[in-house]
């Protein structure tokens, strides 16, 4: 018992020091927390959190966040894609299961572009590091995979950050009470689910308004 508050406690405590260090340095702090979440040992959900904490916190700059948040993405991402290229398939087999890496190629091979873009776009669970190194040790050309990492990536972001914007305060004390990993990313899941609801339901009628 003392030891479950204590371990809660601490959780606590490096939360807080976290979201001070975010604010503190705003949006540069998304390039080496993109670093950090595209590397071999990436922390699921933290640059989900991050935009969304940064654009409740100042509104007005959520496009800003979004963009800031994409290219620290989109530079951790380039890194691991050429640590693999270099390496190739033999050094990817050495850092992660042949079987598991077996389906990643097989999923790629198949999808190509796909295989980046959704990955990039979806929430955790959904890993996002192997397919980065599956890309570089299959020797995928770098102007497709870049197209395909920002387009999911800023897509992501960009629902995040404007949605983190427009409901600020109720995201907020959800993001900051539920630490669980498992809960945030159900959080970021109905976010991004929500925000492409309303970009789809939308779409249509803008059409409709430009024909007219």
């Amino acid at each position: 018992m003392v030891i479950g508050h204590l371990i809660a406690a601490l959780h606590l405590a490096a939360g807080q020091s976290v979201r001070r260090w975010l604010f503190h340095l705003g949006g540069i702090g998304l390039i080496p927390l993109g670093l950090l979440d595209n590397s071999p040992i990436p922390i699921p959900g933290a640059m989900d959190v991050a935009t969304i904490l940064l654009s409740a916190r100042q509104a007005q700059l959520w496009v800003y966040y979004a963009l800031m948040a994409t290219a620290g993405s989109l530079l951790g991402g380039f890194l691991s894609y050429r640590l693999a290229r270099k390496g190739g398939k033999e050094a990817l087999e050495r850092r992660f299961p042949r079987r598991k890496m077996g389906k990643i190629y097989k999923t790629f091979e198949r999808w190509g572009f796909a295989a980046i873009a959704i990955p990039a776009l979806l929430p955790p669970p959904m890993p996002m590091v192997p397919f980065l190194f599956a890309a570089g040790a299959l020797q995928y050309p770098v102007r497709k995979f870049l197209i395909a990492l920002t387009l999911g990536r800023l897509a992501r972001y960009t629902i995040l950050a404007y949605l983190g914007a427009r409901y600020g305060r109720q995201i907020l004390s959800l993001v900051t009470e539920h630490i669980n990993p498992f809960v945030v990313a159900i959080i970021v899941a109905v976010m991004i689910a929500v925000g492409l609801v309303l970009y789809f339901r939308n779409k249509p009628a803008t059409k409709s308004k430009r024909k007219k």
